[in-house]
């Protein structure tokens, strides 16, 4: 069940299946079949309780997307231009004050997840936060202010365009899961485990 919480602690939950998916031999990583489910109706179903909203942020297949009860964002960018690309178009979509965005390929997110991301920022008074697992920062497992829209685009438009670099200059907090490991499913192999 979606939860619904106060106007400036309204997230929307982004599941990222954007990419090219190079490692997967060019296939749609978020409709790989994992355990019987894919990979992105995963990721919903874990964001589900935490958030007001959910949407798919995705550059191909995008009516089978569309199938999962989330709404569907595409880059603004041509091609697959990375992961800021589609955190950008995710933000200029979302009718909340939070998006929160998790990769198609991690397994077994905390429970807690966005509370803990949208807290840590609101305590620092930051307009975002990004998840720090036990090898170390997951800058795509993150939360950001709507209102960092225009930034996200522009920053998604220019040649440097990494999610890390992007919290940086905005001052993100890291905010540490103690014993989480952050495992992305970025091979067949790992995908076959």
């Amino acid at each position: 069940m979606i939860r619904a919480a106060e106007p400036q602690r309204r997230v929307t939950g982004v599941v990222l299946a954007g990419g090219r998916g190079q490692r997967m031999d060019g296939r749609d990583k978020g409709l790989l079949l994992r355990e019987g489910r894919t990979l992105a109706e995963r990721q919903l179903d874990a964001l589900r309780p935490q958030v007001d909203a959910l949407m798919i942020s995705a550059n191909r297949n995008l009516d089978h997307y569309a199938s999962f009860s989330a709404e569907v964002v595409r880059d603004a960018q041509p091609g697959f231009a990375g992961p800021l690309a589609g955190i950008a178009a995710a933000a200029r979509q979302a009718r909340s004050a939070w998006i929160a965005c998790v990769p198609c390929d991690t397994l077994a997110l905390p429970a807690d997840l966005v509370a803990r991301l949208l807290d840590a920022a609101q305590d620092a008074d930051r307009d975002a936060a990004y998840a720090k697992d036990v090898d170390g920062p997951q800058y795509v497992v993150c939360a950001l202010r709507t209102t960092l829209a225009g930034a996200l685009a522009q920053a998604a438009a220019s040649p440097r365009r990494a999610v890390r670099d992007f919290l940086h200059a905005r001052g993100a907090v890291a905010v540490t899961f103690a014993g989480w490991r952050c495992a992305n499913l970025n091979t067949p192999e790992a995908l076959a485990c």
